[in-house]
């Protein structure tokens, strides 16, 4: 149980909601960048021809990739002229089964492995209680390219968090990044963007986000020749909600990167690295009328374990 203090239980725990929401709204979760991508990359991959190359996720039947995803969310609130620091951890493994294709999209079987969320907080810690989720299968369907035509499935699992009830549907809504859908040599860019709308009890959030990716080069992942590509993200944070009797109204904006690899003939995506700074006001109302400015750093990790 977290303590309430006097001037500060209402405030912390709204600063506490928003690491919350946002941390299934993370812009493209990602892989280990720096030190531990460089541990992975043995040599060079040989240069393209020079007509580029087409990036496909190809998922045969049967085929089965198996991911862990990790984030880690630091937040510092001023809380009239106090600050309030929090740290959201989310730690996950997810399989993929390939069930075939209809209307030329890919099939997929979705299998939460494990999920673990823990937060510590100058209020206390405390861990989520995921076990609904772990062990959960539901369908989804994405498209040659990256965008997930359908997670509606994902809607059905449900767990509790401190703002009420949530589902897992917008940590599977953007997990593929988006492929250009034409040829790219070095250099080329393509956009991607992307809207989370999320509810958990009384907090509704949306986020609107818009990228570019740049292909950078090829290299050897493990013992893939993958194409690695940079992204940089911007886009805007609005939200509403209650909390102890207080209205709140959410905004902000987001500025994040992201370094990404994919297997050029094996159409897989093989992981990432990213990092997110998100400003975020929070303007209180009610009894108390307050403006809480709040930021959050966010580091986010993919890699595939299995295939």
């Amino acid at each position: 149980m977290m303590k309430r203090q006097p001037g500060r239980s209402m405030t912390g725990a709204a600063c506490l909601a928003a690491v919350l929401i946002l941390a299934g709204c993370a812009a493209r979760t990602t892989a280990p960048s720096g030190e531990a991508a460089a541990a992975r990359v043995s040599e060079k991959a040989a240069a393209p021809v020079a007509g580029g190359v087409v990036l496909e996720y190809k998922m045969p039947a049967g085929r089965v990739l198996r991911y862990q995803d990790e984030s880690e969310v630091r937040e510092v609130a001023d809380v009239m002229g106090m600050t309030n620091e929090s740290r959201a951890v989310t730690t996950a493994q997810l399989s993929f089964q390939a069930n075939g294709r209809k209307d030329g999209n890919h099939l997929l079987g979705v299998t939460i492995e494990d999920w673990s969320t823990s937060i510590a907080s100058s209020q206390g810690d405390m861990s989520l209680d995921m076990g609904p989720v772990k062990g959960k299968s539901f369908d989804m369907v994405l498209s040659p390219f990256g965008s997930e035509v359908d997670v509606s499935g994902a809607e059905a699992i449900t767990y509790e968090s401190v703002t009420g009830q949530r589902n897992v549907a917008s940590a599977f809504n953007i997990f593929f990044p988006d492929l250009p859908g034409q040829p790219v040599k070095i250099g080329d860019t393509w956009p991607s963007s992307f809207v989370i709308e999320e509810k958990g009890g009384p907090m509704s959030m949306r986020v609107d986000a818009q990228g570019v990716n740049t292909l950078d080069g090829f290299e050897i992942v493990d013992g893939m020749e993958c194409a690695r590509i940079s992204a940089a993200y911007t886009g805007t944070i609005s939200g509403t909600g209650t909390q102890q009797g207080a209205d709140l109204a959410i905004s902000g904006t987001l500025k994040g990167t992201d370094i990404w690899h994919f297997a050029v003939k094996e159409g897989i995506y093989v992981g990432s690295a990213g990092d997110m700074i998100n400003d975020i006001t929070i303007a209180v109302s009610g009894a108390q009328t307050m403006t809480l400015p709040v930021t959050q750093t966010r580091k986010t990790a993919v890699k595939l374990i299995g295939r």
